[in-house]
């Protein structure tokens, strides 16, 4: 069975810094959107790579891809398609936000939830060291990678290279 990939949006797929420190980064391009809940002033701007959907579809043969976002299945209506991925899973998390145990990001006990044993690549802008370590203390320290991304830069050419070797050195290329 192929480990999950679990992505974030904001900051890996939209490194939303870069908006107030240098615009767009090169291969970029700024989209204006209103999600669920984005409803008063303009719209959100979210900058995108189409050349990100062409890394996560290669990363397909080695992953079940799933979003784990805030943007839930809103994902597949406003991300995916601009980037040309088709619809994916997504984690709902039970609560958003909320209190976390040992210091760790909201999200990083509901990841693991998810994965449920299964080994798992997670990619996100959140992602510490005591995250790491929480992860490691419920058994999948070797069975996950957690990738943390600069929001300021986003995914680049060597974290799918990372996320590639990973899977292949657990056996699940092709």
């Amino acid at each position: 069975m192929k480990p999950l990939l679990l992505i974030d949006i904001d900051g890996p797929l939209n490194p939303y810094a870069a908006l107030s420190r240098r615009g767009e980064p090169e291969g970029y391009t700024r989209h204006r959107m209103r999600p669920t809940g984005w409803t008063a002033g303009p719209p959100l701007p979210v900058l995108l790579n189409p050349r990100h959907g062409d890394e996560l579809l290669a990363l397909a043969g080695r992953y079940e891809l799933v979003w784990a976002t805030t943007w839930k299945n809103e994902a597949n209506e406003w991300i995916g398609p601009r980037i040309g991925l088709p619809p994916l899973p997504y984690i709902d998390w039970p609560e958003m936000h909320g209190a976390a145990p040992a210091g760790t990001y909201w999200k990083t006990q509901y990841v693991v939830e998810y994965a449920a044993g299964r080994p798992f690549a997670w990619v996100d802008d959140e992602i510490t060291d005591r995250d790491r370590t929480w992860v490691a203390g419920r058994g999948a320290g070797g069975e996950s990678l957690l990738l943390w991304t600069d929001p300021l830069i986003g995914l680049e050419r060597a974290d799918f290279d990372t996320l590639a070797a990973w899977a292949d050195s657990r056996g699940t290329a092709g």
